[in-house]
């Protein structure tokens, strides 16, 4: 039995998703998680075949689970489920350490195809997605400058995006204000970008503040 831990931040979601698998007679879910830190914290403290992930989720995105996840739980395979398409955010997710990425839109079936695939050990991405990955791995020039970001950058980016400041970024991440303004360095310069007017369109642009 594939044991399943859910973490969705909509409770109807949650629910569609449980009646969904639940007709698959090798496949339960058996955890749920509202938030990312009760994600992680469920998904260190017992043990699970697969974790499914949003990554729009309070307190903590997705890709900072896997960020934190790769360092406590290493070989728990993370499938991401997410409204966001593979052009925005499936090469940052698998770079964090996901081991498959899907998109809601997805038919039931490739879901449940790609539980098993994750489970079992292999990777799960369309075929459009693993050529934008076999490029971005090659060095490929053309990938967006946002999937060169750590997951701690993005989060800095998307909360300098939504109009922080630098002291309620360091609340919400639980730093200090100094690492929030080396995170921000970091982001802005691997991004080129000079002001926070450029992070905010560049972020409305590429559709990363949805």
């Amino acid at each position: 039995m594939i044991r399943v831990l859910l973490a969705d931040d909509h409770a109807v979601v949650r629910r569609g998703l449980r009646q969904i698998l639940e007709d698959e007679r090798d496949i339960s879910i058996v955890g749920e998680a509202a938030t990312g830190r009760e994600a992680l914290e469920a998904a260190v403290r017992k043990g699970w075949d697969v974790l499914l992930l949003d990554l729009s989720m309070p307190d903590m995105t997705g890709l900072e689970v896997l960020g934190q996840l790769r360092r406590r739980r290493p070989r728990l395979p993370v499938l991401v489920l997410t409204m966001h398409s593979e052009e925005q955010f499936a090469v940052l997710a698998l770079r964090a350490g996901a081991a498959g990425y899907l998109t809601k839109d997805s038919a039931p079936e490739e879901m449940v195809g790609a539980i098993r695939a994750v489970a079992a050990g292999r990777r799960y991405v369309s075929r459009a997605l693993a050529e934008t990955v076999a490029g971005s791995l090659a060095g490929d020039d053309r990938r967006p400058p946002h999937e060169t970001l750590s997951p701690r950058e993005f989060r800095v980016l998307c909360l300098m995006a939504r109009g922080k400041t630098t002291d309620e970024i360091a609340k919400a991440l639980l730093i200090s204000p100094k690492t929030v303004a080396t995170y921000r360095a970091r982001m802005m310069d691997k991004m080129a970008l000079h002001s926070i007017a450029e992070l905010t369109r560049y972020a409305l642009d590429h559709k990363l503040l949805d």
